[in-house]
């Protein structure tokens, strides 16, 4: 989402944001039904967590975790 966007300044500060139609209606659509917004958001917080942890388990370990 917002792969492409364009920029515009005013000044040297960053004014206006420019997207593809198809992407604003997405978005619309996402910040205005509830149950998408908190799939959305619940996704980037699995990402920021995968991204913030290097440490990979293999599945014996994630089994052997569970049992505990």
């Amino acid at each position: 989402m917002l792969e492409h966007v364009q920029i515009i300044e005013e000044q040297g500060q960053a004014k206006f944001a420019v997207i593809d139609f198809e992407e604003y209606l997405s978005i619309k659509a996402l910040l205005t039904e509830p149950d998408k917004l908190e799939d959305y958001l619940d996704y980037l917080h699995m990402q920021a967590i995968k991204q913030a942890s290097s440490t990979r388990f293999t599945l014996a370990e994630v089994k052997q975790a569970c049992k505990r």
